[in-house]
């Protein structure tokens, strides 16, 4: 995560407050004037939400602000990770459309005195207080803020901290909009006192009960023919369920394999074999590293558990100048040469004092203040009073500050975060009590080491990968069987010249205009882009290229959004369509039947006692759940056998023995407190989502991502 990611972490977005207080009237009654709008440019469309066209330059910010935030937790963005962030951030997009959209037309306002109370009156926004929180107390520290708004009053006040001071504060505006609209909403919800008797009912009341089962599994599939009308009156009945929320698509491909061969694995081998004989000689491994290996990985001291597995258990136990390898890793084969070795601290305590080379005017004034610090400190100055006034990193300048102690590694204890390399070499070879100036590349640092703790033995060890890659012959072999495939083909033959050249056809379903990657293609952006400007049956023009795969497509489905005709369904419905078929043929091994005994012994069955099952829980013990069966039972009259019910797993017939009702419900206090919390859970998602199903939609995405 890198040092700021742990100093972010607790500096958060208000560090964006770096403006006087005399500006913060004027900044607030133009945030309101303007409403804070997020899009205004209309020079391109991404999407078009009830008339009002999203930029896709506007969008794109959002984008990079969300990726960059998901960088700093140190993973690497797949395209599925791209594909995520990329929904997430369509999603908090149109949320804010929607909403705002709603919020005008109610004409809910945040006016400017509101607005400035938010900031600097007697209760600020939670936001706020949290930042300026005295450290032992947890509670809000007026003088806090006061020192922060006093201080930026000084002509150093950056313009463009200024503005991330005005994007916050529309931010907390919008906001506290929003939570007008809901509670608008949530004040409106109700439960009454049948809501909360038909819930206590439904937990507590028992019923006892017998049942006969025939499972569909007892007729096997191939002697069950279902007609057109067996799939018409199944769709026709449950319509309702299917409705498509967006435009998805479906393509059938064939891929060629273009992944490197046992020859070419075999050529690379013998490079690394006559780069290990020069690396075992090599005087400046490092720069031997710079010059041989694919990843240019500086050559740092580790500690045992920072190495790959396969260099852990032999480095910290070889001499100097060993070379292991070549050995496989990750799709490369690898050198590894162990450089240096020696005993150094287990962890190191430190403080800093971050200054930031924007507002000073370049790196040189940076590292020229932080030395006039130092020679303050040296000069019996307070290092905790000079963080506290200096530091940029609020977080632990409030601190005196102080970061958490870290190995060699940069690894903070309790997985607080990683330092800076830059700042954790220097540390470590810096002496107790040291003052010393480091720049990385979030500013420039003045650090003192405060302890040294333990003894632990630390390896340096330089790796040469060379990644196992496909050869230009295996390339091109894999290129023109995919071409020859591809201009053989028309739209009427794809299946048979499949089946003629031997191939292997994959599919990929129901996928929409966003998606990164599908099954078998991890990076399929090129793929879904064509596929959403085809028409069904369309064969792609060219050969597409995924990672080592050639690929050809032909696209087999559009579904619409709005309710799938049954055509778009008929595969997906089939399994139920099938049971429907089957049920009709179990039930009439029930008839005729006048007790649960009989019409377990026309079907062949045994009659299965159950007692103590409650309507909330709608399971059958050793079968499934079984709403419908469930459902029916408890709207029964007892000793009387029913009629056949179609359940999830086959087809019962039951009788009720007896229902026990609960004790009276004198108080439904409770119970109407818990109904009341669930609902207002769910409701702001629902309110979204109610919002986004009524909104009217042009989505560009597919083209334009």
């Amino acid at each position: 995560m890198g040092i700021m990611g742990y100093l972010r972490d607790r500096m958060g977005k208000i560090v964006a407050i770096l403006i006087g207080l005399a500006l913060l009237a004027f900044i607030v009654s133009e945030v309101v004037r303007s409403g804070g709008s997020f899009f205004r440019d209309d020079n391109n469309e991404l999407a078009v939400v009830n008339g009002e066209k999203v930029p896709y330059d506007e969008f794109q910010k959002k984008l990079d602000q969300n990726s960059a935030q998901f960088k700093q937790s140190g993973q690497a963005i797949s395209p599925q990770i791209t594909s995520y962030i990329q929904e997430t951030t369509w999603n908090q997009v149109l949320s804010q459309m929607l909403m705002n959209k709603e919020i005008e037309k109610l004409g809910i306002v945040v006016g400017t005195d509101e607005s400035t109370s938010m900031v600097n009156g007697n209760s600020p926004d939670p936001q706020i207080a949290r930042q300026f929180s005295d450290q032992q107390t947890g509670q809000f520290d007026r003088n806090k803020l006061n020192q922060f708004l006093s201080y930026l009053q000084s002509p150093k006040a950056d313009p463009n901290q200024k503005q991330a001071w005005a994007d916050f504060l529309t931010q907390l505006i919008e906001a506290k909009k929003a939570t007008k609209y809901m509670a608008l909403v949530t004040n409106g919800l109700y439960v009454n006192s049948l809501d909360a008797k038909d819930d206590y009912e439904a937990k507590n009341k028992l019923v006892n009960f017998k049942y006969a089962t025939l499972d569909y599994a007892s007729i096997p599939d191939a002697k069950v023919t279902l007609t057109d009308e067996d799939y018409s009156t199944y769709y026709n009945a449950h319509k309702g369920q299917f409705k498509n929320p967006q435009d998805v698509r479906s393509f059938e491909y064939v891929s060629f394999n273009a992944a490197p061969s046992k020859e070419d694995s075999v050529a690379i081998k013998a490079q690394v074999d006559k780069l290990a004989e020069a690396f075992k000689t090599s005087t400046n491994d490092s720069l031997f590293v710079q010059i041989n290996s694919e990843t240019k990985t500086p050559v740092s001291f580790q500690k045992k558990g920072g190495l790959e597995p396969k260099l852990d258990s032999v480095m910290f136990n070889a001499s100097k100048g060993f070379v292991y390898g070549p050995y496989i890793s990750n799709g490369s084969y690898k050198l590894a040469k162990l450089t240096d070795e020696k005993t150094t601290f287990d962890s190191v305590r430190t403080r800093h004092i971050l200054i930031n080379p924007a507002t000073e005017g370049g790196v040189e004034k940076a590292i020229a203040k932080a030395d006039s610090i130092k020679k303050l400190i040296q000069g019996g100055k307070s290092f905790a009073d000079l963080a506290a006034t200096f530091s940029v990193d609020k977080g632990s300048g409030s601190k005196g500050g102080e970061i958490p102690s870290f190995d060699v590694n940069g690894a903070m204890g309790g997985g607080q975060g990683q330092i800076t390399p830059e700042y954790t070499n220097a540390a470590f070879k810096a002496g107790k009590g040291d003052l010393i100036v480091v720049t990385s590349q979030f500013g420039v640092h003045l650090i003192q080491v405060e302890d040294q703790k333990g003894s632990v033995k630390v390896v340096k060890v330089a790796v040469v990968d060379k990644p196992i890659t496909a050869s230009s012959k295996t390339q091109t072999v894999a290129y023109s069987h995919a071409q020859q495939f591809l201009g053989n083909l028309t739209k009427d033959n794809f299946d048979a010249e499949v089946k003629k050249e031997g191939l292997k056809k994959s599919v990929a379903e129901d996928f929409t205009g966003v998606a990164a990657s599908l099954p078998g293609l991890d990076n399929a952006r090129d793929i879904v882009r064509w596929a959403y400007k085809a028409e069904k049956g369309d064969i792609t023009d060219k050969v597409f290229t995924v990672g080592d795969q050639y690929v050809v497509t032909r696209l087999t489905e559009i579904k619409p959004k709005g309710i799938l005709s049954l055509d778009a369904v008929k595969k997906q419905i089939e399994p139920a369509v099938r049971n429907e078929v089957k049920a009709k043929q179990l039930a009439e091994k029930f008839q005729g039947a006048t007790s649960i005994d009989q019409a377990a012994q026309k079907a062949g069955v045994k009659v299965v006692p159950v007692q103590n099952v409650v309507f909330a829980n709608p399971i059958i013990p050793g079968a499934s759940l079984e709403y419908k069966v469930i459902g029916s039972i408890f709207g029964s009259k007892l000793n009387t056998l029913s009629k056949p019910i179609n359940g999830q797993q086959g087809v019962y017939v039951y009788v009720v023995d007896s229902f026990t009702n609960p004790p009276a419900l004198t108080n439904n206090v409770r119970e109407k407190q818990q109904i009341a919390q669930a609902l207002m859970q769910r409701a702001a998602g629902q309110v979204l989502d109610a919002l986004k199903d009524n909104a009217i939609v042009k989505d560009n995405r597919a083209k334009l991502l």
